[in-house]
């Protein structure tokens, strides 16, 4: 498992996780370079890069993946996360 750097990282780890069991999971908190930015807080766990591996994603559209996603993690959407940087892929598309 990868070393999460803080709280809302394994939550999301956690609902990704359990929503999409993928194979590749990659969680990075990119919220320091955005600081200053919209939707930033001074205590960061605001803005991510996740790239996710999934069989979820199977024969679905780059916008029907996002979705999974955002539905995924509407918990921390709805608490204060402001952005998700995603890259999704099916396994055979990696």
């Amino acid at each position: 498992m990868q070393d999460l750097p803080n709280d809302r990282a394994r939550r999301l780890h956690a609902l990704i996780t359990a929503a999409l069991a993928p194979t590749e999971l990659s969680i990075v908190d990119d919220s320091a370079r955005h600081a200053g930015h919209a939707g930033a807080a001074a205590g960061g766990q605001t803005h991510y890069n996740v790239a996710i591996v999934s069989a979820a994603f199977r024969g679905l559209s780059r916008v029907a993946r996002h979705r999974l996603v955002h539905d995924a993690v509407a918990p921390e959407l709805a608490s204060g996360l402001h952005a998700l940087a995603l890259t999704l892929r099916a396994p055979e598309e990696t």
